[in-house]
């Protein structure tokens, strides 16, 4: 029987798994990402994980038909090139070429939203659609689009960097250095931020007492509880930034008329109960489409397992 090899660079974490044809994972592997280092230390640490994979109980070297690798950043999957890795040291790294040289197998590669989405069509929330949009709220905004069963990926494979589409104009500064993203308003260092400004204007939050009085960094699960306990701070932020996610979800499906729009990441994971009513609500209201409107707002199923088996695919079908 033939496997794969589908991995997850993360800017926190690399994780592996051997997968089998039919996305079973047969053995995993992980471990912690190292910070400020060489490309070439974080090369050792996939390597590393991949002859853990490769050698572990079960495991025939010779039924491995390809690698898979789900990447944070913009991949230029027609020459297997890391264009931009804003989080981890890759950015230009040969990484598929020396994989390929090292192991002596096919290596495929993508921007992890992507292969995560394709994860999800393949064996999760979006299974058996074959147009499909991914919105993954987390610490940033990830977004991917599948169209006809395969991925948009655009002239340099840029496409589809959803959380930096501008919808709010001369709205708060993103990271990438506009204004008004998806991003700077959704993601959960915008709620933090919008949470960290009430609380200094005057008003009470139980986020305080639950986050020990620190307010720089506000977990998804931090999120959860004060929205649990009916915290009118966290319900505010965290009702504005699912109706920016819904008006998205409009223009989206729009742009896109797909069957359904998928929404994980951290955020979505933690307090999607809270937030997804909320997004399909917006989208229902739309006049525009309202009499034809078929997209459907669906929760990802596959957590962490999404990116591995989406890597995975990708080796099977490149």
């Amino acid at each position: 029987m033939d496997h794969y090899i589908g991995l997850d660079i993360g800017g926190t974490k690399i994780a592996g798994a051997v997968i089998s044809a039919s996305g079973k994972v047969l053995t995993r592997t992980k471990t912690s990402t190292p910070k400020r280092v060489k490309p070439k230390d974080i090369y050792n640490c996939i390597t590393d994980a991949i002859d853990e994979l490769i050698h572990a109980d079960g495991v025939k070297v010779s039924s491995i038909k390809g690698i898979g690798v789900g990447v944070p950043g913009i991949v230029d999957t027609r020459n297997n090139h890391i264009l931009a890795a804003p989080n981890i040291s890759l950015t230009g790294f040969p990484l598929s070429s020396m994989l390929k040289r090292k192991y002596r197998m096919p290596v495929v590669m993508a921007n992890d939203v992507n292969a995560g989405l394709l994860g999800e069509a393949w064996l999760g929330a979006a299974r058996g659609l074959s147009h499909v949009v991914g919105i993954f709220p987390g610490t940033g905004v990830g977004g991917a689009v599948i169209i006809d069963g395969r991925l948009l990926l655009g002239a340099q494979g840029a496409a589809t960097e959803l959380g930096h589409v501008i919808v709010a104009l001369d709205g708060p500064l993103c990271h990438c250095g506009n204004r008004g993203c998806l991003e700077a308003l959704t993601s959960r260092w915008a709620i933090e931020r919008d949470i960290r400004c009430a609380i200094k204007t005057g008003k009470k939050s139980i986020v305080t007492k639950l986050n020990d009085g620190k307010l720089d960094m506000i977990k998804s699960r931090i999120l959860k509880e004060a929205l649990g306990k009916n915290d009118a701070v966290v319900k505010a932020v965290m009702t504005k930034a699912s109706r920016v996610l819904g008006k998205t979800a409009i223009s989206l499906n729009h742009t896109f008329n797909p069957q359904a729009i998928i929404f994980g990441g951290g955020v979505i994971k933690a307090c999607g109960d809270f937030m997804l009513p909320i997004v399909e609500k917006e989208l229902k209201a739309d006049p525009f489409f309202k009499k034809f409107n078929t997209c459907r707002i669906l929760a990802s199923k596959l957590g962490d397992d999404a990116v591995l088996l989406g890597a995975a695919r990708l080796a099977q079908h490149p």
